[in-house]
């Protein structure tokens, strides 16, 4: 009783009366019945920026949904077309109507209140104050006054209306209001976005896209495996960042390394020449998966890097699995194997002829030991990733805004798997001495890869951390991982394909089984079943070969499409989204994103396919949700604090 009144004394200092403890009951109580706010669910973008940037502004066809229930068949689809591109791309969309267009001034004003009509068929399931946050400072009273005069009697205020439109046309606002208006709507049609894994790797702009999400509104990550490798290269694990920079180099992706992070390659750089400067290095060539000509001496060099690179991590990963037996990765150890007198490897009891034996920095009696250059390369390495600030602000917000996994609205979100046995049970990993497996895992995993990176002791915990991390990347019972092997070495240097397959872990035979789907669910917490999924990537949908991303009977959703252009062949895609609303949920597949100018060409038209996934009979209210269950024991409480105000236990 006395914690009791304590914890109402210090809600009576935010509430200290009567009327604002029942003010604040009421505006909860309509906040509860509102239709909950679209969640839009997006994974596997593997730095692909621009087609990233498109899905968000396009909120995936929500605007165009947006656009349709405001005007029917009263605009025709170019109309249509031109107020999607518009809202998407306000100033692109801008520059190309005023070449085309004689008379803006008419286009300003026919246009203005169009664009103020959807506006409010999108605040209209948000409480004032929320949209009043949104608002651009210097638009915000009259954006407010449009919104609300817009939804009620239109016509006894049209002059008014019309007043306020043709004064913004005359005083040469139109423009700026306009993108005020677009940026406000992009931002209030999706309320919720959900990152599931791997932002970085194989594309261009990483950094551009954590640039983004560090200032979007409300949002969410679930590590992937690439991010992780990342997050472990950030912490300055030397295994992490060899594969981080060879990730890189092997695509040909510099710009995340050098222009978004600041990353010193210049040691490398004078390392590989002087290493393999009479070696060709062909199979080290960086894959690329655009059609721009290459720069030769360049292509050249990241080559020569590449290959430096990733001799120093086969080294240093050996070093990290000698540590750890428990790990069960001996079998990644293969320099030993090779015979360099007459260029073949054995494994397993069989020898495969190498198509690249030219390794001068292997000691064939002591292949694992770093050469003395290599350890300075390595040393340089550490100590610009460490000092990286740009990297550190996108690793802080990786963790505030990340987690191995999330519990959201009845839906479980991981990237990668949940290991299981053969059977389905759930499968163990030895950490610290201990067999955890299911949530225990993944919340001790959680709670290491933050020691990882936060941890100011230098001591075993730490390198202990350090070397999970690496783990994860590439681990057989890695979650977000989850294979046998990653063939790195085979692919390389062996021709027999037989060497490169990468087995899957059991998760991936038997996601489609609902019982297993199900029995997850249940392990992490989720018992309402009725309406429960699990949501990941990781493996893309080979749509090409008929795969649905629907699996286990609609209870399991992988919408790893293929954002990644490296992935597009195999996809014939260009990603789903997943988009729940009050509605449902459905997914939705993309085409590949082309150009900017491309899209606003075809009016934002790049979406493929919609499929629904669940409809509901009515709305799904605020109070059918995580925040509406938070907002009704606020309530709660307030409640208390109106009684205990009445009969003068908190005054």
């Amino acid at each position: 009783m006395d914690r009791s009144r304590e914890y109402l004394q210090l809600l009576a200092k935010s509430f200290p009366s009567i009327a604002a403890a029942s003010t604040e009951i009421i505006n909860l109580e309509a906040i509860l019945n509102l239709p909950k706010g679209t969640e839009h669910f997006v994974t596997d973008l593997h730095g692909e920026f621009d087609a990233f940037d498109y899905v968000l502004r396009s909120a995936s066809g929500v605007i165009n949904q947006k656009i349709d229930a405001v005007f029917g068949d009263e605009l025709d689809v170019s109309e249509k077309r031109v107020l999607s591109t518009v809202i998407s791309y306000p100033e692109a969309a801008l520059r190309s109507i005023r070449s085309r267009t004689p008379d803006m001034e008419s286009w300003y004003k026919l246009n203005l209140i169009r664009l103020v009509a959807v506006l409010t068929r999108v605040t209209s399931r948000y409480t004032r104050s929320k949209v009043r946050k949104a608002l651009p400072k210097d638009y915000a009273y009259i954006i407010e006054e449009l919104i609300h005069e817009t939804r009620g009697d239109f016509a006894s205020k049209q002059n008014y209306i019309k007043a306020i439109l043709d004064t913004i046309v005359s005083t040469g606002r139109a423009e700026h209001f306009i993108i005020a208006i677009a940026n406000v709507t992009r931002e209030l049609v999706i309320d919720h976005l959900h990152i599931i894994g791997d932002i970085y790797d194989r594309g261009p702009g990483a950094h551009r896209i954590m640039d983004l999400l560090c200032g979007y509104r409300d949002f969410d990550i679930q590590w992937g495996n690439h991010d992780i490798v990342w997050m472990g290269a950030a912490a300055g694990s030397p295994a992490c960042i060899a594969n981080v920079v060879r990730n890189s180099l092997k695509y040909a992706d510099m710009s995340t390394l050098e222009d978004g992070y600041g990353i010193n390659l210049l040691p490398l750089a004078t390392f590989a020449m002087n290493t393999y400067a009479d070696d060709p290095c062909e199979r080290f060539m960086p894959v690329k998966v655009d059609e721009t000509p290459a720069d030769v001496p360049q292509i050249r060099l990241m080559a020569q890097m590449h290959k430096a690179i990733a001799v120093i991590q086969f080294k240093l990963e050996a070093q990290v699995i000698a540590r750890h037996p428990e790990f069960g990765m001996e079998n990644r150890n293969l320099l030993h194997c090779i015979d360099f007198s007459n260029g073949t490897i054995t494994i397993d009891g069989i020898s495969y002829e190498m198509l690249d034996s030219a390794l001068p920095t292997v000691n064939p009696d002591d292949p694992y030991r770093l050469t003395p250059q290599e350890q300075n390369v390595m040393d340089r390495l550490v100590h610009s990733f460490r000092s990286s600030h740009a990297l550190a602000v996108h690793m802080d917000c990786l963790f505030t805004h990340g987690s191995l996994y999330l519990v959201h609205n009845n839906n479980l979100l991981y990237h990668g798997s949940v290991p299981l046995n053969p059977d389905g049970s759930l499968a163990g990993m030895e950490i610290q001495g201990q067999i955890l497996k299911g949530r225990e895992l993944f919340d001790t995993i959680d709670k290491l890869v933050r020691t990882a990176y936060y941890s100011t002791d230098d001591d075993e915990l730490k390198l202990y951390s350090q070397d999970l991390v690496w783990y994860l990347w590439c681990g057989p019972v890695s979650p977000p991982f989850d294979k046998d092997r990653m063939a790195t070495f085979e692919r390389y240097f062996i021709a027999d394909k037989s060497t490169h397959v990468e087995n899957k872990g059991n998760y991936y035979r038997l996601k489609n089984n609902r019982e297993v789907c199900d029995m997850i669910l249940r392990e992490f917490g989720i018992e309402d079943l009725e309406h429960a999924h699990i949501i990941n990537g990781h493996i893309p949908v080979k749509t090409l070969k008929g795969e649905s991303p629907i699996k286990a009977d609609g209870r399991l959703l992988v919408i790893d499409g293929g954002f990644s252009k490296a992935y597009q062949k195999i996809t014939g895609i260009a990603g789903y989204t997943l988009i729940y609303n009050s509605h449902g949920m459905r997914l939705v597949r993309h085409r590949p994103f082309e150009s900017i100018e491309q899209s606003i060409a075809n009016g934002m038209d790049v979406i493929d396919y919609t499929e629904t996934v669940e409809n509901t009979d009515g709305h799904i209210l605020v109070r059918d949700t995580d925040k509406g269950r938070r907002l009704m024991a606020k309530v709660e409480d307030l409640t208390a604090l109106l009684q205990a105000f009445r009969n003068g236990e908190v005054r």
